[in-house]
């Protein structure tokens, strides 16, 4: 089959580590089901691997890939829930399992003709979507669903600011916290950023750093040290930051008395559980359609050296998308 593989890692030149080339079909252990994929999302979590962050020398090569959509081979729409962890193992939250996965960590991933996963992993595909439009869902979007939802316990009427709305998280939580009936207010550095901001959902765009028209519940930070002190100074008392990364620095000045005086909450969040996944689903379907922003452009495998040549440079507005 073919597939996209890391065949080595550089944090100089990661593109010249990307092949697409033939590898076995998997095999299928027992209690796993094999899914022909038929579309699969560009993640940072696949450059990461390709620059060697995160991802042991050792399983190198290895098939990329966090997500995906496709036909089981008894003919079922499905996609994946990214995470492969023993809820139990994490007190019924698999995020929380010390052991926890995602794909093409340790098992293959989704850039391939082919992939394996558990199958409690293999998650209905509502035919109001589309098999690209699913592709994105299982990594970004549940993540934003799982900040705002589980994590800062999000209720209508209430405040957002979404920092650096042009990424994935990012763009998903604008869109959520709208479908929630939040107040969403979102920074970019362009005007086209903050245009599609407006086009994912957002109320208001401003400039990064810009005053708020009025204090907000909920923070959604991925940036870190670039957004840091304005994501605190945005906050009311009692408010939260939610980050699930920290793409501009990881260690921004505190600011302990404001966040002891004030009362914030200061929240971190990964990925997301199968029920958060099935959350998402059912919000889409009872808020839907999603936005045309979702998707920056479609890709066949051969060409996914272009998408990834988006993704690092960061010329893209919306997930990249494979179709296999």
């Amino acid at each position: 089959m073919r597939a996209a593989v890391a065949i080595s890692q550089s944090a100089e030149d990661p593109l010249a580590c990307l092949q697409v080339r033939e590898e076995p079909e998997p095999e299928v252990p027992q209690g796993w089901t094999r899914i022909r994929v038929r579309a699969a999302a560009l993640n940072p979590h696949d450059l990461w691997t390709l620059r060697g962050v995160g991802h042991p020398a050792d399983r190198i090569p290895m098939i990329l890939g966090c997500e995906a959509s496709g036909v089981t081979d008894d003919g079922r729409r499905v996609l994946t829930h990214a995470v492969i962890a023993d809820p139990a193992a994490g007190g019924g939250d698999e995020t929380l399992d010390p052991g926890r996965e995602i794909l093409s960590e340790v098992h293959a991933g989704t850039f391939a003709e082919y992939v394996v996963v558990p199958d409690r992993n293999v998650v209905p595909l509502p035919d109001s979507l589309s098999f690209e439009q699913a592709a994105c869902l299982p990594v970004a979007w549940a993540t934003a669903y799982r900040m705002l939802v589980t994590r800062a316990g999000l209720r209508p009427g209430q405040a957002v600011l979404v920092q650096g709305a042009s990424g994935g998280v990012s763009a998903a939580a604008i869109w959520i916290a709208h479908a929630l009936g939040a107040r969403v207010y979102a920074t970019g550095r362009t005007p086209d950023k903050r245009q599609y901001a407006l086009e994912m959902g957002a109320d208001q765009a401003f400039e990064p750093g810009a005053r708020l028209p009025e204090r907000v519940d909920v923070v959604v930070d991925s940036v870190g040290e670039a957004t840091w002190k304005h994501s605190l100074r945005s906050l009311k008392p009692g408010g939260a930051i939610v980050t699930c990364g920290a793409t501009s620095g990881a260690s921004p000045d505190a600011e302990l008395q404001r966040i002891f005086y004030l009362q914030l909450r200061v929240i971190g969040s990964t990925m997301s559980t199968l029920e958060e996944l099935q959350g998402l689903l059912a919000l889409i379907d009872s808020h839907g359609p999603l936005p045309r922003g979702l998707i920056d452009r479609v890709l066949p495998l051969e060409r996914i050296g272009e998408g990834f040549a988006a993704l690092a440079s960061g010329d893209h507005l919306g997930k990249i998308v494979i179709t296999v």
